[in-house]
This record gives C-alpha cells, sequence and structure tokens, in this order.
C-alpha cells in the first residue's frame, strides 16, 4: 500500500461544487509569449498598410494622396499637418485618407531628426553655413540679447520652413515614385 493523499473534498455534492466552480471559476494563467505578439502586431501593421494602399481611386489619385501627406508631414505644424494635408489633397485630387496617414512620417521619434535636417537644409539654402553673429558664446550657441530676439526669431523661422518646404518636395517625390512603383508593381493591369 502507498501513501494515501489527504482528500480535499469537503463532502460537499457534485452539484454543488458544479455551481460554484461556474459561478467563481479559478483564473487561469496565460503564458505571455512575446514572440506572438511581435507577430500580432507585425501583421495588424501589414494589414493597415495593405488596407491604406487599397483605398478607393487609381494609383495616381492613391499616390498624390500619399506624397501630398508626406510633403506637409515635414512641416512643424504640429496637429495642423493633417489638415494642410487633407487641403492640399483636395487641390491636387489625392486620396484624402493616405494624406492624412503619410502626415506621421513625423511622429515622436522622429520630430528632432526631421527639424534639425530642415533647419539645416534651410540654413544652407539661404547660404547661412556659419554662425553671423556678435552675441555666440564660448560653446558656439547664438545667444540673444535685448532687442536681438524678435531677428533670430524670423531668421530661425525662415531657416525652418524654407527647409521644410525643400526637405518636404524631396521627400514627398520620393513617396509619390516609391508607392507608385509599388502599386503598378502589385495591381493588376487591365
Amino acid at each position: 500500500m502507498g501513501i494515501q493523499k489527504p482528500t480535499t473534498d469537503l463532502g460537499w455534492s457534485p452539484l454543488l461544487k458544479f455551481f460554484v466552480q461556474q459561478r467563481y471559476p479559478r483564473p487561469r494563467r496565460r503564458r505571455i509569449r512575446p514572440r506572438r505578439m511581435v507577430w500580432r502586431l507585425l501583421l495588424q501593421l501589414r494589414n493597415g498598410v495593405r488596407w491604406l494602399l487599397s483605398q478607393e481611386g487609381s494609383p495616381g489619385q492613391r499616390c498624390r494622396g500619399f506624397a501630398v501627406g508626406v510633403f506637409a508631414g515635414c512641416y512643424p505644424f504640429f496637429g495642423f499637418q493633417t489638415i494642410i494635408a487633407v487641403v492640399l489633397a483636395s487641390l491636387v485630387r489625392g486620396n484624402r485618407i493616405l494624406a492624412a496617414a503619410a502626415t506621421w512620417v513625423s511622429n515622436p521619434f522622429t520630430y528632432a531628426p526631421l527639424f534639425l535636417l530642415n533647419y539645416m537644409v534651410g540654413k544652407w539654402l539661404l547660404g547661412a553655413v556659419g554662425i553671423h553673429s556678435e552675441n555666440v558664446s564660448p560653446g558656439g550657441v547664438e545667444v540673444s540679447v535685448g532687442e536681438n530676439w524678435l531677428s533670430q526669431g524670423w531668421t530661425y523661422g525662415s531657416r525652418l520652413l524654407l527647409g521644410s518646404t525643400a526637405v518636404g518636395l524631396v521627400l514627398g517625390g520620393l513617396a509619390a515614385l516609391l508607392c507608385w512603383l509599388w502599386l503598378r508593381r502589385t495591381q493588376p493591369t487591365p
């Protein structure tokens, strides 16, 4: 004979056990599977991109909408980029949904590098290669003193807006080209 396990049965009737288990089920521990979660996220992302690119309109309309959205996403007008993209997509007869989605080219992860690039391109286009100011600290950073801050604000703003326009035109053109090539490859020809 072996050792008998103590019974945990309190003498409850099977019917009472059934009702208690139905009312208060034991919590089941689910294993967290990070690999499965990543695959699900990638699948949802892929399906979202497919849904966006399968919007109505010709491939040209979809590419114009996407390009206008990327162009508007390069501007530093947080919150207004989507409105600008939808208005511009209406003007060029592009897809408005793709235009609104493409403004996310500038997101919280890409704001700083994108706007630094925009500023540097604008500075280069305006010909301000070096720092031309009397108000330079020992570290090389311009310091605004007194009435000079208004002129410096216009200087920085004009550089940023010009650079945003130039970078937006280049990135928008590249986005339109890549979108058109991708749609031409995936869409059946009539």
